[in-house]
């Protein structure tokens, strides 16, 4: 029974692409600085895999900055305005267009699908000289060859690469982007051609867009592309991925009708109903890669029930052709367990991160080739009947309260005027008032103060007289301004998640569980693994501290429910309207 990844973190574990990124953005390192870095990250990456027996592992997942990027290097597709003439993109033009220069703004980014990771949206038109400009894709899979490991080259799909660009500037909005596709099918099938001169087996492409609610020309557009490469791609072992949905029943028709396909990859944590399509209609012979191990959360797998769907869907598709594997890429989860030192052991045994997943998707593997490691399942299910019976994860205080809720509990008693009138009243606003949003910059000092209480190195009156000076100087400078609602800048905060979630009981935190949201810049999202309450004020003292500066009124500052939400790994045993 075979076992694959559809994608891994390229930020490394301790985030050693973040500081070699920066220091070569800082002009503090060169290029070769650079490329030795990501060439060890890759390296131990596809060493990992192999060593945990990994069958089908990825390659040209790893990314300087984002692989829709890396997407439109490959393809030539260079904005005029960063003045790139032609030959194979190097940093230069790359970084300019992720980043920007000193002459020009970057390329627009935006969120991939609905998670926290962001990419740099292509800009395409009918006048775009299409190029293949960039080798990533057969380099990084010949450096694997070079070192023992064959993996799987993995492209973002013709269409969904197009679907999710946006017209160029100057270009009207109603340009058809999908009527680009005979420019582009030329540059994927020399990069097709030279990976199968290569020794590639396999390619994935990755084709996200089609969770989408497409209509029938868009995913015609899957049929038409497929159909021609279909002679270029003879040879080869074709695996499609889609992740992060359902894939409705006439975007599952057009999947598995697309010529010279060999594979298809299925979210099946967050496409639940998808199972119900396979086990419906899957065509004879072709594999199935089952996406069973959640690539977008920090659990632990139910084994057991995976093994379960597993069983299952091996009735339908045959021993021979169901592969074991992670729902998307676990670009969006952290990257190793083994580095938090300060989780303790109970909610530890709770989680996996992208390291552990991988063992997850291998034991899934052995187990169903009649190889089951009984003592892993058996540890995995003790950690599972742990968390569902831990008093740290059930509240009982919290359970009643929100049983108790009615729906006129979120409604206000007072109607809008009745509250304009009453704050009117008490504030005395101009027609037009003016404040800010709330926080204002960190300096290095502050940071640094920050960072040494937090390690006990100055005393807690220390810190609260620094973070006062602080506050003081953000009210007088609003003053200065005549602003008529002010803010206390939030000095005393880290991140804007963060520092909420470490005054509410039900959340855990992390001492680098970082995930990338954008080239170098990641987040380490807090682990709600419980019911939360709130055990003292939060942010009164401040806000308090704050208002006796001045007779102008100040805001107190929250962040919402909605974004500690999205932004922390939540807990997947209960929905995410609960």
């Amino acid at each position: 029974m075979a076992s694959h990844i559809v994608g891994y973190p390229r930020m490394g574990p301790k985030r050693e692409l973040k500081f070699a990124l920066e220091s070569f953005w800082d002009k503090k390192s060169s290029a070769e600085d650079l490329q030795k870095v990501a060439a060890d990250l890759r390296s131990s990456i596809w060493k990992q895999m192999s060593d945990a027996g990994i069958k089908y592992i990825p390659s040209n997942t790893f990314s300087y900055y984002d692989q829709v990027l890396d997407a439109t290097s490959m393809l030539g597709a260079v904005p005029p305005r960063y003045g790139w003439n032609g030959g194979e993109i190097g940093f230069d033009t790359y970084f300019s267009m992720a980043r920007g220069n000193a002459s020009v703004p970057a390329m627009e980014m935006t969120k991939w699908f609905d998670t926290n990771y962001h990419f740099i949206v292509p800009e395409l038109g009918p006048d775009v000289n299409f190029s293949y400009a960039s080798h990533k894709a057969v380099d990084e899979y010949k450096e694997a060859k070079a070192l023992g490991v064959n993996t799987v080259p993995v492209l973002i799909g013709p269409v969904s690469y197009l679907l999710l660009s946006k017209p160029a500037k100057g270009v009207e909005k109603t340009f058809s982007l999908l009527s680009l596709l005979p420019k582009i099918l030329p540059i994927y099938k020399e990069v097709i051609s030279e990976l199968k001169a290569a020794g590639a087996s396999w390619i994935q492409f990755d084709e996200p867009t089609l969770v989408l609610d497409l209509d029938s020309h868009k995913l015609q557009a899957f049929t038409a592309a497929y159909d021609d490469l279909e002679s270029t791609l003879s040879g080869l072992n074709v695996l499609i991925e889609t992740y992060f949905a359902d894939l409705t029943a006439e975007a599952y028709k057009t999947l598995i009708g697309l010529k010279g396909v060999t594979a298809y990859g299925l979210d099946l944590v967050r496409g639940a109903q998808t199972l119900d399509l396979v086990k419906s209609n899957f065509p004879k012979g072709k594999y199935l890669f089952a996406g069973v191990v959640d690539g977008r959360n920090i659990w632990a797998n139910d084994l057991a029930a995976s093994f379960s769907t597993l069983k299952e869907l091996e009735a339908v598709v045959g021993k021979e052709n169901l592969v074991v594997s992670t729902s998307c890429s676990l670009l969006h989860t952290a990257v190793d367990l083994v580095n938090e030192t300060k989780l303790d052991d109970e909610i530890k045994s709770w989680l996996a991160f992208a390291a552990q997943k991988v063992v997850e998707v291998n034991a899934l593997a052995k187990a169903l080739a009649g190889q089951k490691d009984e003592a892993f399942f058996s540890a995995n299910a003790a950690a599972q009947a742990s968390r569902k019976s831990s008093p740290r994860v059930t509240n009982e205080a919290v359970q009643k309260a929100a049983a108790a809720l009615k729906g006129s509990d979120h409604r206000r008693a007072t109607n809008v005027s009745a509250r304009l009138d009453a704050q009117q009243k008490k504030l005395n606003l101009p027609i037009l008032p003016t404040t800010t949003i709330g926080s204002f910059p960190q300096t290095l000092e502050l940071r640094r103060v920050r960072r040494e209480f937090k390690a006990n190195k100055i005393s807690e009156d220390d810190y609260i007289k620094a973070i006062k000076e602080e506050i003081k100087k953000v009210v007088d400078l609003q003053e200065e301004l005549d602003i008529d609602v002010l803010v206390h800048g939030e000095p005393e905060r880290n991140d804007m998640v963060e520092y909420f979630g470490e005054q509410l009981s039900g959340f855990a935190f992390t001492v680098n569980g970082w995930v990338q949201s954008y080239g170098s810049r990641c987040v380490k999202p807090p682990i709600i693994y419980g019911d939360v309450s709130r055990p003292k004020p939060m942010t009164v003292f401040w806000s308090s501290t704050a208002q006796s500066m001045t007779a102008r009124p100040m805001k107190g500052m929250l962040t919402g429910p909605v974004t500690i939400l999205n932004w922390s790994f939540v807990r997947n045993d209960q929905p995410r309207y609960a």
